[in-house]
């Protein structure tokens, strides 16, 4: 899945200034998730299904972060999370964080209708599905995914009025609302899905678009992201291997995930660890898939995927604590922010169709090493309902008129820099920055904040401060722990 995932927080204090932008919505006092500040949340009522308005409405949550400004710009920042089935609210401690921007402009956080506040999915099949590691890393969801389904009709909840033109169309709803003429948009992971689907059916109500962790439209989540991750993995090993103190500890990688995988066929082994949420005692029946499954989550992080070769030298040792421990810690955080039952409606609805049974095939034959995990990602799609597309969907996004900025991490392991590349193709006024030593969403990393808010202030692509771009295009990957102490050359 594509997730863009924060860590930042900020002690700025919100402007009680009233904006300009509000004419339509009534902003109220409010918390946001890991945001120790006060912000303002308004709701917005919109048609579940435009085409048939009769079947009732849902409503949308929108959280602002007013500017530290008297009278602040007529055009703010608009915030789009990823997934597909994160909530912008969870960005809340990055839209704080972006300081510059706010001097100047409101920033609006909306949630994507069924996630977070607004309207969100709920069934108690997928639910539960983050109770345990065991849980976090099995391969068996298709049976969850599709009792999830049933549930969602027993609630006469259609999952296909919860995909992405829907929400392209709430966005929409919103700028009329707030009465805007233009704003600046900044979409992460899948949110680039979203915003490039926006600024196709929309281009004059842009005045910016940033693109974090680009998604072009041609790309189908449920096939790509598994050769992208793959790659990244083997990437990782092949690091080690170039590096003389890696080398030294674990001299070949790739042949010890491999020696791992063959002692962790079926039925596996039982293991035990100390689950680093609760601090209690675990046993887990570990078999090779569920450890690929754990290996996963940590290359969305190159912090975490430098400690691999460490993991897999324990593991070799019949220590796989560490592995498992850091994977736990990691899927709570990532599914913490995830509305599961959203990201199978628009992955289900959208991706899976769009993938012919040959190359379905194909991958499989391609990855030997996950087909299984390739496997059980279609299977829990088989019932889910297929969306109606837009004739253009998978067409790239043509536009001469807004400016783009496109950002990506070089070691990002599902929304690679030649995504960005081949959505740039077709937009005239665009930028390309590529961080060399950064993963998955550049704009929460160093500099990146204050080149977001030089862009969002002069709306010129030439005008970025040169020293970030350089920092950020020479950054170093981070050293690979080739011992339990330090990282090393």
């Amino acid at each position: 899945m594509l997730l863009l995932a924060t860590a930042l927080a900020s002690a700025c204090s919100p402007s009680d200034a009233p904006s300009t932008t509000t004419k339509s919505l009534t902003f109220e006092s409010c918390r946001l998730p890991s945001l120790s500040m006060e912000v303002q949340c308004a709701r917005l009522d919109v048609p579940r299904d435009r085409a048939h308005p009769e079947r009732g409405t849902l409503s949308l949550h929108i959280a602002r972060l007013p500017a530290n400004a008297p009278h602040p710009e007529a055009d703010p920042f608009i915030l789009l999370a990823g997934g597909p089935g994160q909530a912008a609210s969870a960005l809340a401690p990055f839209a704080a964080a972006l300081v510059d921007i706010r001097r100047y402009r409101d920033i609006l956080l909306i949630d994507q209708r069924g996630t977070g506040r607004s309207s969100p999915l709920q069934c108690a099949a997928l639910d539960e599905q983050r109770d345990t590691l065991s849980d976090a890393v099995s391969i068996d969801i298709a049976a969850k995914a599709n009792q999830c389904l049933d549930q969602l009709t027993a609630q006469a909840i259609d999952p296909l009025d919860y995909g992405t033109s829907a929400f392209v169309e709430d966005i929409e709803a919103v700028r009329n609302a707030l009465h805007l003429s233009r704003f600046n948009l900044w979409g992460g992971s899948y949110g680039t899905r979203v915003a490039l689907e926006y600024l196709r059916r929309y281009p004059q109500h842009l005045r910016t678009l940033t693109l974090d962790g680009v998604m072009p439209p041609s790309v189908r989540v449920t096939l790509n992201a598994w050769r992208s991750r793959e790659a990244r993995l083997n990437a990782v090993l092949q690091s080690c291997e170039a590096s003389a103190s890696c080398k030294t500890l674990q001299p070949s990688p790739a042949d010890a995930l491999d020696t791992l995988m063959a002692r962790l066929a079926a039925p596996g082994v039982a293991v035990s660890f100390i689950d680093p949420r609760t601090g209690e005692s675990q046993t887990l029946q570990l078999d090779a898939d569920m450890l690929l499954a754990a290996l996963q989550p940590l290359l969305y992080s190159p912090d975490a995927a430098a400690l691999l070769p460490q993991l897999l030298t324990a593991a070799l040792h019949d220590d796989y604590a560490p592995l498992l421990a850091l994977a736990q810690s990691f899927s709570s955080t990532l599914e913490g922010q995830m509305n599961l039952p959203l990201y199978y409606a628009i992955t289900c609805g959208e991706d899976v169709p769009r993938v012919s049974a040959d190359e379905r095939a194909a991958l499989q034959t391609e990855l030997p090493r996950v087909h299984a995990l390739v496997a059980a990602a279609f299977n829990a799609c088989a019932r889910w309902p297929t969306a109606t597309l837009p004739s253009d969907w998978s067409a790239p996004v043509v536009n001469d008129s807004v400016p783009v900025l496109l950002l990506s991490g070089a070691l990002d392991p599902v929304t690679p820099p030649t995504y960005a590349a081949e959505a740039a193709q077709t937009l005239a006024k665009r930028r390309l920055i590529t961080a060399a030593g950064i993963g998955h969403i550049v704009s929460t990393q160093a500099c990146a904040p204050q080149m977001l808010a030089a862009f969002v202030k002069t709306a010129d692509l030439s005008a970025l401060p040169p020293a970030c771009v350089e920092h950020l295009e020479n950054s170093a990957p981070p050293l690979l722990w080739s011992n339990r102490l330090a990282p090393a050359p």
